[in-house]
């Protein structure tokens, strides 16, 4: 395998070149000619570009996505100071090899610690479509996402080596304090800017919950897992030759699986849907990670947790909401997960659990 090509940070600077040297550091032996490139998505933190490929020389895909840092000076400074980009590349390149869960496959990646510049050349899955969150999901592709989830979680649940991870270790300083601080920070400009587009009854919702954050903090010690902790429809790919890939790892961490769960069925379903298949689908999600391997975890401490964990979605929405650049299409979908998940979390009796 050859030399590392070295970090291009913006798009607008990749050569042919360089993407001959990407290719073969990945294994793949042809000489890009040149290439077309286009913005695809629409991620709040990164910016993800696919590029077509033209060789003269050999064989290889026609085309390949590469993920870079937002062009949005606010969502930009966020992904540094959150180390988002540090974490996915680190996914990448640490634990991507010991989950079974689909995603694009990497050619390259590469980050400057220092500066947090950064390059991922990934696999184009195509064809695929990716997954709508303001839209909602089908019955069938929550299922195909939960069971994709437990690939995740399953292989590292309760493994004490995942606190030999350094860059998904929460930060000590980070602890309940600063985040009830944070959240005293965060919360007045989420309401001054969505009240109106809030039921009276979510609103509400949310001030309790806004009271109850000890109980958020404190939970018990297991279970714990490798998680995404955005893992929702933006994020998923829904093709034929790959029914599901998993994108975004800007936000892997050590945490509780069925936060995920959680999160994604609160949004990605629309709160009828929800309603009616919810416990049905938690149900096969145990099912599935008991099939991988776990054991001592029944299902109904596993629908408790899913319980507690739909206020994971109303945390999400207030906090990266005034993280990040606003922009129409991230307050619909912010809004989407705000009511949605206050939806749930009142209709599943949430509060009790905090």
């Amino acid at each position: 395998m050859s030399d590392r090509p070295g970090i291009i940070a913006e798009p607008e600077d990749i050569t042919p070149p360089w993407l001959t040297a990407v290719l073969r550091h990945g294994g793949v032996e042809a000489d890009v000619r040149s290439f077309v490139a286009k913005d695809i998505g629409t991620g709040q933190v990164g910016r993800s570009v696919r590029f077509t490929l033209d060789y003269s020389r050999g064989a290889g895909p026609a085309s390949i996505v590469g993920k870079f840092a937002s062009t949005d000076p606010t969502s930009r400074a966020t992904g540094i100071a959150q180390q988002n980009y540090f974490k996915e590349v680190n996914f990448y390149n640490e634990l991507l090899p010991t989950v079974q869960i689909r995603t694009p496959k990497p050619f390259y990646t590469d980050i400057d610690p220092a500066t947090h510049a950064f390059c991922l050349m990934l696999e184009d899955i195509t064809p695929s479509r990716q997954g709508d969150q303001i839209q909602g999901d089908t019955v069938e592709m929550a299922q195909l996402a939960l069971r994709e989830a437990a690939k995740l979680h399953a292989p590292r649940w309760n493994d004490p080596t995942l606190n030999e991870v350094t860059f998904i270790q929460p930060n000590a300083a980070l602890g309940p304090e600063f985040f009830k601080s944070f959240w005293a920070q965060m919360y007045p400009g989420f309401i001054a800017r969505y009240q109106a587009r809030m039921s009276k009854e979510n609103l509400e919702l949310l001030s309790a919950f806004s009271q109850r954050l000890d109980g958020w903090l404190t939970r018990a010690e297991t279970p714990f897992a490798l998680t995404h902790c955005d893992f929702r429809l933006d994020n998923l790919l829904f093709g034929e030759n790959v029914p599901i890939a998993v994108v975004d790892w800007q936000t892997v961490a050590i945490g509780h699986p069925l936060a995920d769960i959680s999160y994604f069925l609160g949004a990605g379903l629309v709160p009828q849907a929800r309603r009616v298949h919810e416990r049905l689908l938690v149900w096969q999600y145990h099912e599935a990670i008991c099939e991988a391997g776990v054991s001592g975890y029944g299902f109904e401490d596993c629908y408790r947790d899913y319980r507690r964990f739909s206020f994971s979605g109303l945390v999400m929405a207030v906090i990266a909401s005034m993280l990040v650049g606003q922009t129409a299409r991230g307050d619909e979908m912010f809004m989407a997960m705000a009511n949605r998940h206050a939806q749930q979390a009142t209709e599943l009796d949430s509060l009790d659990l905090l």
